[in-house]
């Protein structure tokens, strides 16, 4: 039985980097539903997003920053190599939204063998998103 009060907790964070992070976010959550729920930005260089914090609709999260924002490994990535996968009640629904916000579709929405319906489309960086009905086994 889940414990009521770690509803919210989440315990793994994939973590992306943008090279446009208030772009990238914005579609997120326009398109998506995601909450931002924190966005730190470099004070001289309010472009650069030293860490932020997303919140999928039914739970998780994503941790991202601005590609180059320091020599460390984690922010020396090419854009647009990642490839997540969220869990959602309403595939059909988020498809004609990400469609109408010209998202590029990777994989058109579908029903799979193993139960789920969903569809994977690009962020306006490159990352593949994604979005099924399946919660794991």
């Amino acid at each position: 039985m889940t414990n009521p009060t770690q509803t919210r907790t989440t315990y793994l964070w994939p973590c992306l980097t943008f090279a446009d992070a208030r772009g990238t976010v914005a579609f997120l959550v326009e398109t998506f539903g995601f909450e931002q729920t924190s966005l730190f930005a470099r004070e001289s260089d309010p472009s650069i997003i030293e860490h932020g914090e997303l919140r999928g609709p039914l739970g998780g999260g994503i941790m991202f920053s601005s590609i180059g924002r320091d020599d460390s490994p984690f922010c020396n990535r090419a854009p647009g190599i990642d490839n997540i996968y969220v869990v959602c009640d309403n595939p059909d629904e988020l498809f004609e939204r990400a469609t109408a916000a010209g998202a590029e579709v990777v994989r058109g929405l579908r029903d799979e063998d193993y139960g789920s319906r969903g569809f994977t489309v690009r962020d306006p960086e490159g990352n593949m998103w994604s979005f099924g009905t399946y919660r794991g086994e």
